[in-house]
């Protein structure tokens, strides 16, 4: 899981205020890192398979809203696709 200060970094740097966690770009950055503990975790253990669903999940929500932006804000997606270093 990430720590609170993790997640006020994270919004510092993709959100509009301080306060700012309902914008896409930091939704996606949270489940980015969240992304990456769970996906160190299961190589750690391998047979973990509510840990791997709920992996599944988070990238599908991640997906979903990386496709969001793609239709009506192509401009942030590209920026946001970048500072992550996602793949398209």
């Amino acid at each position: 899981m990430i720590t609170n200060e993790e997640r006020q970094n994270i919004v510092d740097r993709f959100g509009n205020g301080p306060n700012d966690t309902g914008t896409p770009e930091v939704q996606i950055a949270i489940f980015t890192k969240r992304i990456e503990h769970l996906t160190e975790h299961l190589e750690e253990h391998p047979n973990d398979n509510s840990t791997r669903q709920g992996l599944l999940d988070l990238v599908g929500k991640r997906r979903r809203l990386l496709n969001y932006l793609q239709e009506n804000e192509i401009e942030r997606y590209r920026t946001i696709r970048d500072e992550l270093e996602l793949r398209k």
